[in-house]
């Protein structure tokens, strides 16, 4: 039965084959674990490049507690870091801390701050008040009201023309409540109006200016059309149709490519037109909610940020072709935005609105 070679012999050789079972159970378990974690790695290495290929990082949320209804727009004083945020249902006018976030001072009476803008050859801050009716110039040292402008009763959208020195303010329409609107032009050396111009629609938003010309650039939004107006004559010039039934709301302009960027909601799209003819070139789905756009001529990266939690980013590819490059999750109510390309950061306030949500202010990085 056995090989003559002794009882003690013949005992050990089933001890060996399960010696050898048993080491090589542990090293299929070590084979195992090495796999495991190689396949572990490997996963979290794809999730990191998959982060670092977003276009923006969320670097802090600075919550704003006591804060209800809806923010309006951003403005920034890059010299002297400052974030300027309009309270529009908190009646306030708030400033942040360009760097860090931390909010330095909440700016008291207004009615319904809209639109600001910051002069930084006068630290001078402007603010489109569309309860109160006026243009409100404050002083950027103490935040005191040193001159307005008044009589103009639901002032909201605004932009300045830098070189003539001269703000246009959108007014009237059904806030005030009025069948139709005005657009202003304000000489911010006098202080007085120096032109006005009638528009029948009780419901215009975001406009854009072109600086090579004189055309200024209107949505009309409960028409869906888009108004060309000769800003020094003060007249309409063409309406062009946006080629669908939504709101057209927010605005920017790629004036190097001759291109208005339209976002419109229900539903939320973003619309490309050419602004030598007024055909729209590209139609996407976007953010729905938005109220606010930021095109970053460098990077050719258009971003929208939409009430329901999301901005859509979009790359251009040409003039008329346009893609869907990210949609990065920011949080309800988040639909008013400020892009800095010189700190690289990309600004959205998170509005309380209906949800009851603590008010916000997100800072994200803009990646390369």
């Amino acid at each position: 039965m056995f090989e003559k070679t002794g009882l003690g012999t013949s005992r050990k050789r089933p001890e060996t084959a399960a010696t050898k079972i048993m080491q090589a159970a542990r090293d299929c378990r070590q084979h195992l674990g090495i796999l495991l974690l190689v396949g572990l790695a490997t996963i979290l290495a794809s999730w990191a490049r998959a982060d670092e290929a977003k276009p923006l990082q969320l670097l802090q949320s600075v919550p704003l507690p006591g804060f209800s209804g809806d923010f309006d727009h951003f403005a920034v004083d890059e010299k002297g870091g400052r974030l300027f945020l309009a309270g529009e249902d908190h009646k306030t006018v708030e400033v942040f801390d360009l760097k860090t976030g931390r909010r330095l001072k909440s700016i008291e009476g207004f009615g319904a701050p809209h639109s600001i803008i910051y002069l930084a050859e006068t630290d001078r801050i402007l603010v489109a008040d569309g309860d109160k009716g006026t243009l409100q110039i404050l002083r950027g040292t103490d935040y005191a009201v040193v001159e307005h402008v008044d009589g103009l009763a639901g002032a909201d959208s605004m932009k300045l023309d830098a070189a003539a020195q001269i703000v246009y303010l959108v007014t009237g329409g059904k806030d005030v409540p009025l069948d139709y609107s005005f657009l202003v032009a304000i000489d911010l050396k006098t202080k007085k109006k120096v032109g006005e111009l009638r528009i029948e629609s009780n419901h215009v938003e975001a406009f854009a200016l072109e600086s090579s010309s004189s055309r200024l650039f209107v949505n009309i939004t409960d028409k869906h059309e888009v108004a060309v107006v000769d800003r020094k004559a003060m007249k309409e010039i063409a309406r062009w149709p946006i080629g669908s039934p939504a709101d057209n709301s927010p605005m920017a302009y790629d004036e190097q490519h001759r291109r208005l960027f339209i976002v419109c909601r229900k539903p939320g799209t973003l619309l490309v037109m050419d602004s030598d003819n007024g055909k729209v070139v590209e139609s996407l789905p976007a953010a729905e909610r938005s109220d606010d756009i930021a095109f970053d001529a460098e990077k050719g990266r258009i971003y929208v940020p939409g009430g329901e939690g999301i901005i859509s980013v979009f790359q251009q590819k040409t003039a008329d072709r346009y893609e869907l490059v990210a949609k990065v999750v920011s949080e309800p109510g988040a639909k008013t935005c400020l892009l800095v390309p010189s700190l690289a950061r990309y600004f959205v306030a998170v509005s309380p609105g209906e949800t009851k949500a603590t008010a916000k202010v997100l800072t994200f990085k803009v990646m390369p």
